[in-house]
């Protein structure tokens, strides 16, 4: 096969599966909450800055993953109690209280940083030779963590007492506490995890992007327009989301540049909201 062809599709698969896991903490508080959390790229943002602050040191770079999780998870549970649970059932004050969160999150960040761009140390340095063509081995690795963590919480999603839980306090949430089910530390964990797994996507793409305040506003857009296309409440509609958005994205920036990339992914979200409003596999 074409070196430059399987360097593309390698390039496609990639862009994919970390979209995925950027868009899944998102997903998780989005469809399962109903809480549109504008402050999620500024969770990606923080755990890029674990990692940095981890390379500043000179300290394994595995260590940002734990600090990451810690750094992120503790936030969010100090949001999900003190903003976010006054706020449950009312999607325009959470989506206001989180843009202003996310302001917030952007200004501490400038001022414990700077607005200079920071890079990290790629961890693994070097290429693998795969199909004839050499591709950066950390972006392998990459795209093998994303597709073992999207795989995991999928099968817990499905197949756990927790899952049911939560799939029994989406789909009636009323219900659930009249049965005793406790709700509020579903919601809690529910939204902590999102808040963990934007942190980790964050660390692992540190590496690979220019580290500043202003990091995470990209991601949240593309974010959003994943939920857009493949729907709510559904770990299948992230993956077919991710598929649509970060597949076309990666193609048209290979072909035309990232600019009409852009505007055709932006394109192809507006077509849905008006089309299919409910996404390809939207939670019933």
């Amino acid at each position: 096969m074409d070196p430059l062809i399987v360097t593309q599709l390698l390039n496609i698969l990639f862009g994919v599966t970390t979209l995925a896991m950027i868009a899944l903490g998102l997903a998780i508080t989005f469809g399962m909450l109903g809480v549109l959390n504008l402050a999620h790229g500024e969770f990606v943002m923080m755990g890029a800055f674990c990692a940095f602050v981890v390379d500043k040191a000179g300290a394994p770079f595995l260590l940002a993953v734990p600090l990451a999780l810690l750094v992120c998870g503790t936030v969010g549970l100090v949001v999900e109690v003190l903003l976010i649970r006054p706020l449950y059932r009312r999607p325009f004050d959470t989506l206001v209280a989180t843009w202003g969160l996310s302001l917030l999150l952007r200004k501490l960040a400038e001022a414990g940083f700077g607005l200079g761009f920071n890079s990290v140390a790629v961890p693994l340095a070097g290429t693998a030779t795969l199909f004839g063509t050499d591709y950066p081995i950390y972006r392998l690795v990459l795209i093998v963590i994303c597709i073992a963590v999207i795989g995991a919480l999928f099968a817990w999603y499905g197949t756990s007492r927790a899952g049911l839980r939560i799939r029994a306090m989406v789909g009636n949430l009323d219900l659930a506490r009249a049965l005793g089910m406790p709700v509020k530390r579903l919601a809690t964990t529910t939204f902590v995890t999102g808040s963990c797994l934007a942190g980790l996507a964050g660390v692992m793409v540190a590496p690979l992007v220019p580290v500043h305040p202003y990091l995470g506003l990209d991601f949240v857009i593309k974010s959003f327009f994943v939920l857009v296309v493949g729907g709510l409440g559904s770990v299948l509609g992230v993956v077919a989301g991710t598929g649509v958005i970060g597949g076309l994205d990666s193609v048209m920036s290979a072909l035309f540049g990232s600019t009409q990339a852009y505007f055709t992914v932006l394109v192809v979200a507006i077509l849905f909201l008006w089309l299919k409003p409910r996404g390809l596999f939207a939670h019933d």
